[in-house]
């Protein structure tokens, strides 16, 4: 097998068609026994003009390795490899190793699972879940929320309600973390927070609220109360307050709980 000296700063002629290899999808045709240019140091990467013509019908750079680095980008203060495309940016048949940070600044949408050795965070507070709203008159974030007959849920309205199923997430500071059955359909849905820290509104009328109280539904639509009467409040708290209420009505932290 002849072999092909690697010239480090080659004659590139703009003029010149690039190869053609078919359409996507499509394999090209490639002699094993033509020697193939292997690029070893960053100094003697090949600059290459720029493609014109129809999508498909050519490429830019193409590379190939039977060992090692198909292709190779660095940069050591810039981006290494950029692409863009008008479908797909990118598109991999096989696995992809990052040895450093992945950061997606847009939506990510994967169709396997998710395997991860370490540990998952999470900027939001609380672990909530999509429900059908029956009555969405006063359905705003903070406000408690019981089942209804359909499935769905609705604005409490009763005191020490056994229904209660949890807090519309999204009030004051705190966003949720993860959101179950979130789907595409033309109902009214909101997330429910069902677990961790929210922000739910509070009515104190009916005794003030300290931190550490157990929370119920109230009279007032919407609203949480001190669990005063504990034989009442079985079956019926949403949670314990992480602020303290005096008096009025206003937005508290709780850490939901139902019980």
């Amino acid at each position: 097998m002849t072999t092909r000296k690697f010239n480090p700063n080659p004659t590139i002629d703009p003029t010149k068609k690039p190869p053609v290899l078919g359409k996507p999808g499509g394999s090209p045709t490639v002699d094993p026994n033509k020697p193939i240019l292997h690029v070893t140091t960053p100094e003697g990467a090949i600059q290459v003009a720029r493609a014109e013509g129809e999508f498909g019908d050519k490429v830019a750079l193409a590379g190939f390795s039977v060992s090692n680095f198909g292709v190779f980008a660095s940069s050591d203060q810039g981006v290494g490899l950029f692409a863009r495309g008008g479908q797909l940016a990118a598109q991999f048949e096989g696995g992809i190793e990052v040895g450093g940070n992945l950061v997606c600044s847009r939506d990510s949408h994967t169709a396997g699972n998710h395997f991860v050795a370490g540990d998952i965070q999470l900027g939001g507070a609380d672990y909530a879940e999509d429900f059908d709203i029956s009555n969405a008159a006063g359905a705003a974030p903070g406000a408690v929320m019981v089942l209804d007959d359909d499935g769905g849920v609705r604005v409490s309205a009763e005191a020490y309600d056994r229904r209660v199923a949890g807090v519309i997430s999204g009030a004051g500071d705190y966003r949720p973390a993860v959101i179950l059955d979130r789907h595409e359909t033309t109902a009214d849905r909101r997330p429910l927070a069902l677990m961790g820290k929210v922000f739910c509104m509070a009515d104190a009328t009916h005794g003030a609220i300290a931190v550490g109280d157990l929370l119920t539904t109230s009279t007032t639509p919407g609203h949480a109360m001190k669990a005063a009467d504990p034989l009442l409040a079985f079956g019926a708290v949403i949670g314990k307050a992480l602020r303290p209420l005096a008096e009025g009505r206003g937005l508290v932290p709780i850490l939901v709980a139902l019980q």
